[in-house]
């Protein structure tokens, strides 16, 4: 009796299959052929993603009298030949006992097995994605799915590469500021070069929408007392500045606590701030010393990066020798002094971030108060972190430091931030405004905790008593091994004049310097609609906490250099244990 029923069962399910296709295109066939237009909306109203420049190509292929119009056969075919993907079928086939349809049975075995998601005995999320999934009523009442439906549920952001826990805000947001990496970026009202470029609200409006939480605000004195905001002493154009909080209250809160911390210049001591609160401060402007002292470079003087036992000798000197605690003059330099003004009711607004000009670790340790803060130019902080490492972190554990782009990249190019995490750096400024691998790292890496713009740092960075170095060989991470199986693509950008390029993915691993690391698949000649590359590689991490991830997808040109098609960045550990699709963005370049 089971053996009979069978074929007349996979009938059943074939011919369900089709009236359900034919129920959903009919009515846009009743007056004859469509169009391109048409046939693209149509795939739409089937919840199919897809790009029209493929859909044109798909369309000509298609098109057998070649009149740019399809029959409903036609029809069924561009869509077989964008959804009917082999590699889900062969997916789909491993785990379907009759290569029609899955039962609930079949569907657990595939989310276990593959996608990690679920105990052996547990249907109850798989009659849950049959619900949601499964086009076909007949085969939804049977709690089966058809292949329709498992397409469905593999093209959903269920199956993306970024695991949904990390869409949301999940870490602790209550330790000290200090403790967290924090989405920065630098003049945020210039979009384009550094010199004579326009300033614009833009530039507040799409970092904010990023997730980036530490704006910078350059004010100026401008005509008829109202303050403006551009880069001085520059040709760039200027705002108002009151447009530019206007702006900020409307974006800013689109995530987040609903506070703002003003870090700048600040006159006197917390008491004395406290003691004004209240009192009419309008129009009231007062002196403050601006220390422009060259810095106590010690660091030039080392060839050699310093070892973690000659870092803490030095600690153990600090606190044998008496230093005058109470006096910032210290036993450093000469000091050079400007007398500079700045409005009483702006500085008393600064209370947990302070702007403190950064001297030297050791003047930071000896001088600097909690809520002080420091900028560092990036050549500086680079050959800090190469040379006192260890002295760098100490420092970031306590203090909070931010690291801004040279003077000389007037074109607002940007550095790699990853060298300034690794050291635990809390604001590591770019400029939001230019595309590449430093902001693809950076939009990658804020991706986690909801993309709040605050990650907390790995306890390693945070915790005092441990001896972290990124350039070390044995790190205090927790060493994985990542396998990667890269079966295929889909409908990768092309131009609308052909999609025969030959495509490749170069997959790249930044973190600690030990984990940088790049591999890359065969290229696939003349394919960018669904190239496949069934390839896997192994990445052995030593400090995952600090990893990140990019995949890239270039075309090969031997004349003129592969081309960029997009990319896909994220922390490692924000990564599906599954079959996953990342969400290649081509818009950035």
């Amino acid at each position: 009796m089971y053996q009979t029923m069978k074929p007349w069962k996979r009938d059943i399910h074939d011919s369900a299959e089709a009236k359900w296709f034919l129920s959903k295109v009919q009515d846009e066939f009743r007056g004859g052929k469509i169009n391109i237009e048409n046939t693209y909306r149509l795939l739409e109203k089937l919840n199919i993603q897809c790009n029209f420049a493929h859909v044109k190509h798909i369309f000509k292929d298609n098109d057998r009298q070649k009149l740019g119009r399809i029959t409903i056969e036609e029809f069924r075919a561009i869509y077989r030949c964008i959804v009917h993907r082999e590699e889900i079928i062969e997916i789909f086939n491993t785990y379907s006992e009759n290569r029609k349809i899955l039962s609930e049975k079949n569907l657990a075995e595939f989310l276990t097995q593959e996608q990690y998601i679920l105990e052996k005995k547990d249907h109850s999320t798989s009659k849950a994605i049959i619900e949601k999934y499964e086009p076909i009523d007949e085969v939804k009442k049977d709690c089966k799915m058809s292949f329709e439906g498992f397409v469905r549920y593999m093209s959903s952001p269920e199956c993306l590469l970024f695991k949904e826990e990390c869409k949301k805000v999940y870490q602790d947001m209550n330790q000290p500021l200090n403790h967290y990496f924090i989405s920065s970026s630098h003049n945020t009202y210039l979009i384009s070069d550094q010199l004579v470029g326009p300033s614009d609200l833009w530039g507040y409006v799409s970092a904010l929408v990023k997730g980036c939480r530490c704006l910078e605000i350059d004010c100026w004195d401008g005509a008829q007392n109202e303050p403006v905001v551009y880069h001085g002493y520059t040709l760039t154009s200027k705002l108002m500045f009151k447009t530019v909080i206007q702006a900020i209250k409307k974006y800013a809160f689109m995530a987040l606590k609903f506070k703002i911390l003003v870090k700048n210049k600040k006159i006197g001591t917390l008491l004395e701030t406290r003691q004004r609160k209240g009192s009419d401060k309008h129009g009231q402007a007062a002196e403050w010393d601006e220390d422009v002292t060259e810095p106590d470079d010690q660091e030039e003087v080392m060839r050699e990066p310093e070892t973690r036992d000659i870092f803490l000798l030095r600690i153990q000197k600090e606190k044998e020798e008496e230093f005058p605690k109470l006096s910032r003059s210290g036993p450093f330099t000469r000091r050079e002094i400007r007398k500079k003004k700045i409005a009483l009711a702006l500085s008393d607004l600064v209370i947990y971030t302070k702007a403190e000009r950064f001297r030297s670790f050791q003047y930071s340790r000896l001088y600097q108060e909690f809520n002080e803060t420091n900028s560092i130019g990036e050549s500086r902080a680079r050959k800090l972190s190469k040379l006192r490492a260890h002295e760098f972190i100490f420092h970031t554990r306590t203090f909070i430091t931010r690291v801004y782009p040279r003077s000389t990249r007037a074109d607002s190019s940007n550095f790699n931030p990853q060298e300034f995490w690794n050291v635990g750096c809390q604001m590591v400024a770019l400029n939001f405004q230019t595309p590449g691998l430093p902001m693809d790292l950076q939009n990658g890496k804020f991706l986690d905790n909801g993309g709040s713009g605050y990650i907390l740092k790995p306890y390693f960075l945070r915790d005092t008593t441990l001896s972290f170095n990124p350039s070390g060989e044995v790190g205090e991470g927790h060493p994985i091994t990542l396998t990667i199986r890269l079966i295929s693509g889909i409908q990768l950008p092309v131009s609308l004049f052909s999609n025969k390029a030959n495509t490749l993915v170069i997959i790249e691993v930044y973190g600690v310097p030990n984990d940088h690391i790049k591999q890359q698949t065969h290229v696939i000649k003349k394919n960018a609609f669904s190239p496949r590359w069934n390839e896997t590689f192994t990445f052995v991490i030593q400090v995952p906490e600090l990893a990140l991830i990019r995949f890239v997808v270039e075309t090969q040109s031997l004349i003129a250099g592969n081309e960029f098609l997009g990319q896909y960045t994220l922390p490692v550990l924000c990564m599906n244990k599954e079959i996953a699709e990342p969400e290649i963005d081509s818009t950035a370049f």
